[in-house]
């Protein structure tokens, strides 16, 4: 069986460091998405998710060990793709896609400022065993 996160990559455009995963995760979209895309699902596996505003625009608030970074969505297209830039975080992106027989294919982009990885390898394993228990 192959590993349903497939290792990073990172590049440079200018300044900022960029970094992309693809996470192969074994439940339908419409079951993905309220783990990426709503305060409860954030919480399992990322961090508290306060305030959330589900819309393009909205506010969010991550509550991370090191303090309560704010921000804004800036993506927002339900069941498809949800990007949060937050401020001294850079921007995070999802874009889902139907992975057949029963998955989802989730393209995840991370843009930052800062030249280090934020440990999203451990993050999307904690994504990976939420979805496999069915809470999501």
């Amino acid at each position: 069986m192959t590993d349903p996160i497939e290792e990073g990559t990172a590049e440079h455009r200018g300044d900022m460091h960029v970094r992309h995963y693809l996470l192969h995760l074994p439940r339908p979209v419409e079951e993905i998405w309220p783990a990426l895309a709503t305060s409860a699902g954030l919480r399992e596996w990322l961090a508290a998710a306060e305030p959330f505003e589900p819309r393009l625009g909205g506010s969010v608030g991550l509550r991370l060990p090191d303090g309560t970074a704010q921000g804004r969505i800036t993506a927002w297209d339900v069941e498809r793709v949800a990007e949060y830039t937050v401020e001294g975080r850079g921007r995070i992106r999802f874009h889902l896609e139907p992975d057949r027989p029963a998955g989802t294919t989730v393209r995840f982009t991370h843009e930052t400022d800062e030249d280090r990885d934020p440990g999203w390898r451990q993050r999307f394993e904690r994504l990976l065993a939420y979805v496999e228990s069915g809470a999501a």
